[in-house]
């Protein structure tokens, strides 16, 4: 339906002339009495009857007179939804438990009333697909690709490195232990069945395994957390891997232990993704908020562990701004 066809059937609705609703839309009669004889045409019925008093409206007039409001209202909201500035800024995280969410709630706090829409996708390729297609504004991944090999005008910057703990039962050998290293950890079963083949995280784990020696398992049906945490509750043997900021919530009677890994400390590289084409304002804020709370970052150092796909990535890391 032509919506100034409708705006104008408005317009003289309101007026109860032609001629004053020429006037407020600022074109001529005959303009107005083209657009209504249109839309009378498309709706089969006349909607004014012409008296020498101006426009009176018919019984089909003012059946559809209230539908014509709502039809111009829901214009004004999807044009606003779009404005600049109006839109919520939509952002994947890879999990709602797992530490970009947390990011995320941080900088909600700092900057009150951004309107955000979070999203999770599968992977670091599904989301770098979203974000290049325009589906969503931003995404917190780990990227294993040189920036060269991303699309074009997609851009990536290290925000966060999460350390990683060793998470075991109270029977378990190490369940005591207030940090381990590494190299105490070769030897010992993890277990991980969420690790799929082709994901960001698993390249970063099975990098982890081999670097180390360590012995991480995927195998078992992963039915979620709850399920694993009962296993490694229960086991003398089995112990998993999780972010520092990971949230977990378990049974009291599980006593469950996170230990902290050290000399090195594992951290995971989480990246912000952005397409550089996005004018979005809430996008340019988070990624200043994100620049000014993180570290300074500096890849090799001795006190901490990352990929060699996450290291010399210097360039795209947010500094802490003076």
């Amino acid at each position: 339906m032509d919506l100034d066809a409708v705006r104008t059937f408005v317009a003289v609705a309101d007026a109860g002339q032609f001629r004053e609703a020429a006037d407020q839309l600022s074109v001529t009669q005959q303009a107005v009495s083209k657009r209504v004889a249109v839309l009378e045409k498309d709706l089969g019925v006349r909607l004014f009857t012409r008296t020498a008093r101006g426009a009176r409206l018919t019984i089909d007039g003012q059946a559809f007179l209230p539908h014509a409001r709502d039809l111009l209202r829901a214009e004004e909201r999807a044009v606003a939804s779009v404005r600049s500035g109006r839109r919520a800024l939509r952002v994947d995280v890879i999990g709602r438990e797992l530490a970009p969410a947390g990011l995320l709630r941080d900088f909600l706090h700092a900057r009150p009333g951004t309107e955000l829409d979070v999203v999770t996708h599968f992977d670091a390729a599904s989301a770098i697909a979203a974000v290049r297609s325009g589906t969503i504004d931003a995404s917190f991944r780990a990227v294993t690709l040189p920036a060269r090999q991303l699309p074009e005008r997609i851009e990536t910057a290290r925000v966060y490195d999460e350390p990683i703990q060793l998470l075991t039962g109270p029977a378990h050998e190490l369940t005591d232990a207030r940090a381990v290293t590494p190299a105490e950890l070769a030897g010992h079963r993890i277990w991980m069945p969420g690790l799929v083949a082709g994901t960001e995280w698993t390249a970063y784990y099975d990098e982890l395994a081999a670097t180390f020696g360590l012995t991480i398992e995927a195998t078992g049906p992963h039915f979620g957390t709850e399920p694993l945490l009962d296993v490694i509750a229960d086991s003398p043997e089995l112990a998993t891997f999780v972010g520092e900021r990971t949230q977990l919530l378990w049974p009291a009677e599980h006593g469950l232990r996170r230990i902290a890994v050290h000399d090195p400390t594992p951290v995971y590289p989480h990246s912000l993704v952005w397409h550089g084409d996005n004018s979005h304002p809430a996008l340019a804020t988070l990624r200043d908020y994100l620049g000014s709370t993180r570290p300074d970052h500096r890849d090799g150092d001795a006190e901490t562990w990352t990929p060699k796909w996450a290291r010399g990535d210097s360039e795209g890391v947010f500094r802490n701004t003076p």
